[in-house]
């Protein structure tokens, strides 16, 4: 089979990350794996250094770079958000409760996709809105599988503790009750793509009144579902 598309340097290119997928190469390595000469290799394995998508190892020796793991987590980002559609609209609709699908961005958190409670008192809240990670159940989720590190900062301030978050690992679900907002409840649990990091949390929120104090013991287990579903959706395409 012919692989060439016609453009010789990105059909080069090609063959020096094609050659690098199965592990670290010297320069040597990559003109025996690529069959390019000497000085062609050298100059696209370092043009592609330069665009972050070859990096090199302790030993100098070429490997895939960074930004290939961040289009593959942007790629990832969107097989997210292509299902997740049907997956919150069918928990709304089992829970009678608004649905959000949240996802951590530095020291915030952005609702990425929604389903709208359709009638009667709602807790809104609009795709791409920002919300802290300092408090609410999928704040609680998106900390609480962190680096030990990164989670030490970003208990402090939080409205939730260490122990609580050892309880959220250990159940595998969070809630919180009035915590972001006075009145709100919500349930949240946390979605795992293929390397089983937590990469967004399902949330269902509403008023307390509804949701009472204890708003997992109604929900916990459709959250826990939802969240599965679109999990095993990112395996299935990762």
């Amino acid at each position: 089979m012919d692989n060439s598309s016609g453009v010789g340097v990105l059909d080069k290119a090609a063959l020096v990350l094609s050659a690098l997928e199965s592990g670290p190469a010297t320069l040597a390595g990559l003109v025996g794996a690529t069959g390019l000469a000497r000085p062609t290799a050298h100059r696209l394995a370092v043009a592609l250094e330069h665009h972050r998508m070859v990096a090199r190892d302790m030993q100098g020796r070429f490997i895939l770079g960074p930004r290939l793991s961040e289009l593959a987590a942007a790629a990832g980002e969107d097989r997210l958000l292509a299902t997740a559609g049907p997956v919150l609209t069918h928990l709304r609709d089992i829970t009678g409760e608004s649905a959000q699908l949240y996802r951590r961005q530095g020291d915030m958190r952005i609702c990425v996709a929604a389903a709208e409670r359709l009638s009667g008192l709602r807790d809104t809240v609009p795709v791409g809105s920002t919300l802290p990670m300092k408090a609410g159940s999928a704040a609680q989720v998106l900390m609480a599988w962190e680096e030990p590190e990164r989670l030490h900062r970003g208990l402090q301030g939080a409205r939730f503790t260490a122990t609580a978050l050892s309880g959220v690992r250990r159940r595998g679900w969070s809630q919180s009750i009035g915590e972001r907002e006075p009145g709100v409840a919500s349930v949240s649990a946390p979605v795992r793509g293929p390397s089983n990091r937590v990469v967004a949390a399902v949330s269902v929120s509403g008023p307390i009144e509804r949701l009472t104090r204890h708003p997992g013991r109604m929900h916990a287990q459709a959250v826990v579902d939802a969240a599965a579903r679109l999990s095993e959706a990112l395996r299935r395409s990762g």
